[in-house]
């Protein structure tokens, strides 16, 4: 894991993928070496201009452009932090602190390993960036609420791409795991991000079946550093910082071995 960057990015372009879904590319500072060093999986802190909100929104890195010194994040408007960023526009600045946490491992997913990806909702978006850079023979499958279909489309020059909705409107009726059962999908490792919901279904789905598989954990934070302790989750080893069974998804995550936390 990379050292923690304050610094100010610089917003190339900003666009609505559906409603309440934005898409923001960030551009970095040359010397600053953040987009070169950023890996699928990992996430940044971006800070509110309302010196009132002084905590900063954590967002999932979605694509990473290395040598434009750019990432892409894709975040659903859930309060007034994220809607304050929706209004922005290209040219404007705003203070980040990038890249946190640790990323996907994939090391294990070879030439000729079938690699299976699994987002659900705002979860999709961290899957594209791991998409274009794992190895294997990949098969995504995004869970929707509705057919808003948000990055579908971008997925399909490094995936085969497959679609549960809740309320049926597009693919499988269903939650994600549906959707694997009903397309008897196949996968020697499984990576996955969405709601704590699904990801108890992928970890059963796992266990079921003998799959690695690793987990990106959604969770509130607030110090996005590991400082607070305000994001753990139950863990079957103990934290070497606190001596007890958790982990803090901001600092020892957001990626897990599905077998290493509990829900």
């Amino acid at each position: 894991m990379s050292d923690k960057r304050k610094c100010t990015a610089r917003i190339e372009n900003q666009v609505k993928l559906a409603e309440g879904v934005y898409s923001m590319w960030l551009g970095f500072p040359e010397d600053a070496g953040i987009a070169g060093e950023a890996v699928p999986g990992q996430f940044i802190s971006m800070y509110s201009g309302d010196g009132s909100r002084l905590l900063p929104r954590p967002i999932s890195i979605c694509e990473i452009n290395a040598p434009g010194n750019m990432l892409r994040v894709v975040y659903r408007i859930a309060g007034k932090g994220t809607e304050e960023f929706s209004h922005m526009e290209a040219g404007e600045s705003i203070s980040v602190i990038a890249p946190l946490g640790n990323g996907f491992d994939t090391r294990h997913a070879g030439k000729g390993e079938k690699v299976l990806l699994i987002g659900g909702g705002i979860g999709i978006p961290p899957m594209l960036g791991l998409a274009a850079t794992v190895k294997g023979e990949v098969t995504a499958v995004l869970g929707y609420r509705d057919n808003s279909m948000f990055l579908k489309e971008d997925f399909l020059p490094y995936a085969n791409v497959y679609v549960s909705t809740e309320d049926g409107s597009e693919g499988v009726k269903g939650n994600v795991i549906d959707a694997v059962r009903h397309y008897g999908i196949k996968a020697d490792i499984i990576y996955a991000c969405g709601p704590l919901p699904m990801l108890r279904g992928v970890k059963a789905y796992a266990a079921e079946n003998g799959i690695k598989a690793q987990i990106s954990v959604e969770e509130r934070m607030a110090c996005g550093i590991g400082a607070c302790l305000g994001c753990v989750c139950i863990s079957k080893e103990k934290d070497a910082h606190t001596n007890v069974n958790n982990k803090r998804i901001c600092k020892d995550g957001p990626v897990f071995d599905a077998m290493e936390i509990e829900f």
